[in-house]
This record gives C-alpha cells, sequence and structure tokens, in this order.
C-alpha cells in the first residue's frame, strides 16, 4: 500500500495556489490548503474529498505553527501565497509597506520554520518558494514587492547551502507575470505598468516546478519558468543598465 503523501500549499484560495492544490490533489496527495480567503479555499477544494481548506494568515507565525502542528507530517509544501500591490514607492503608506514585508518575506520564513525541520528529521521532502522575476529586476510600482521577494531569494539561498546533501530539496521560483486574477486586475487597471504583456499561463509554471523536482539535482536552487523569464534574468545579469532602462521605459505609465 502506497503510504499517504501530504502536501501544504499556500495562497491556494487563487491562482498558482488553487491550481498547486488541485493538481495535487488530482495525483493523489492528501493537500492541506491554506489561504485567507474561506471561499476561495471552498471553491478550490471543491469535489475533491482529499483536499482540506486552512483559513491562515501566513504572516501570523503562531497561526503558521498551529496550522503545521494540526495537519502533521509534510512531505511537499508549495508556498505561493503573496501580496502585490502595484504602487509608485513615495505614494505607498508605510503600513502597505510593512504589509507586503510580512506577508511576502516574513511569511515564507514562517512556512520555513513551521516545515523544514521536520523534512530534516525526515531526511526528505520538498520545498517550493515562489519568488519572482521581480526581485531579479525591479520595475516601477513594485518596489516594496519586489524587496520581499529578494530577500525570499536570499533567505532560500542560505537555507539551501546550510541543509545541502540534507535529502530536502528547495526550489525557490522566479516567474514573470502570470496569468492570476490578480494579475489581470492590475493590467486592466494600468497596463502600462504591466508592460502591456500577458502573463505566463500558471500550468507552464507548474510544469516547470515539476520538472525541475523530478529531474535535475538537488542543488539547483532557481526555477525560471519559461524562456522569456530565462531571458530576460541573462539579460539583467550581463547588460544590468541597458536591461533596467528598457523594462523602465516599458512598465511607466503614460
Amino acid at each position: 500500500m502506497t503510504a499517504v503523501r501530504t502536501a501544504l500549499v499556500t495562497g491556494a484560495a487563487s491562482g498558482l495556489g488553487a491550481l498547486a492544490a488541485r493538481r495535487l490533489a488530482a495525483a493523489g496527495w492528501d493537500v492541506a490548503a491554506a489561504d485567507l480567503d474561506a471561499d476561495g479555499l471552498a471553491a478550490t477544494a471543491r469535489r475533491s474529498p482529499n483536499t482540506h481548506v486552512r483559513v491562515c494568515d501566513v504572516a501570523d507565525a503562531e497561526a503558521v505553527n498551529a496550522l503545521v502542528s494540526e495537519v502533521g507530517a509534510v512531505h511537499r509544501v508549495v508556498h505561493a501565497a503573496a501580496v502585490g500591490p502595484m504602487v509608485p514607492a513615495l505614494e505607498q503608506p508605510l503600513p502597505d509597506v510593512e504589509h507586503v514585508l510580512r506577508t511576502d518575506f516574513l511569511g515564507t520564513v514562517h512556512v520555513v520554520r513551521a516545515t523544514l525541520p521536520g523534512m530534516l528529521e525526515r531526511g526528505r521532502g520538498e520545498l517550493v518558494l515562489f519568488s519572482s522575476l521581480a526581485a531579479l529586476l525591479p520595475v516601477p510600482k513594485t518596489s516594496a514587492y519586489a524587496a520581499a521577494k529578494a530577500a525570499v531569494n536570499a533567505y532560500a539561498e542560505a537555507v539551501a547551502a546550510e541543509h545541502a546533501g540534507s535529502g530536502v530539496v528547495i526550489r525557490c521560483v522566479c516567474p514573470r507575470q502570470v496569468d492570476t486574477p490578480g494579475f489581470r486586475a492590475a493590467a486592466s487597471a494600468d497596463p502600462a505598468a504591466t508592460g502591456r504583456m500577458r502573463g505566463v499561463p500558471p500550468g507552464l509554471v507548474l510544469d516547470a516546478v515539476d520538472r525541475s523536482l523530478a529531474a535535475r539535482p538537488a542543488h539547483d536552487l532557481y526555477v525560471l519558468p519559461d524562456p522569456l523569464t530565462r531571458a530576460v534574468a541573462r539579460a539583467r545579469r550581463w547588460l544590468p543598465g541597458p536591461t533596467a532602462r528598457l523594462v523602465g521605459r516599458v512598465t511607466l505609465s503614460r
């Protein structure tokens, strides 16, 4: 009899997190789907008896610890919970900046600290942390979000280095703009701020994650899901000034 595998998916009420939760449940995983949006969670779990919803704010360390204690052994984490309002840096109220940092960065810290020790004790597990291409190439109106995601990258690199060879596979996923309800709303409100581009399909991003977990070495931390993301990341590395100027021109509102 195959042992039951448990996955914890955050941000599971919509977008990437919802699709990840549904895919894992369809593949036979026991899924703990967490988010603040109870209605969205209910939609994610509809007709899925092996999906169990939990309302949880990842910015609250005690709530995350309580959730993981209730769920028990977690074999895969898909941490997709995030907020990313598009606001010019000097116009973004400080409490909103703090909210982004608490949710996107400290939320990642809380999830890792709650789940990684058990994985290390068992000598296996998969920890998938969602960052963003914005961490590598900040664009106008993403100052808080890009800063938080850059912190996620640095944190993931340090944690991966500290636990190399442990049997736990860590991935830091840096997609460009993903076609989610949040992205579509932002693109509709301010097309120039999103470069007037279509978002990459969430399924493509998750396919890249699955391929990475299945085939790539455990130490290969970053996942850049599609050719355009990889091209922009390379351009940022080798031609940082021209790349930043070009992206800045196409993402400023006219």
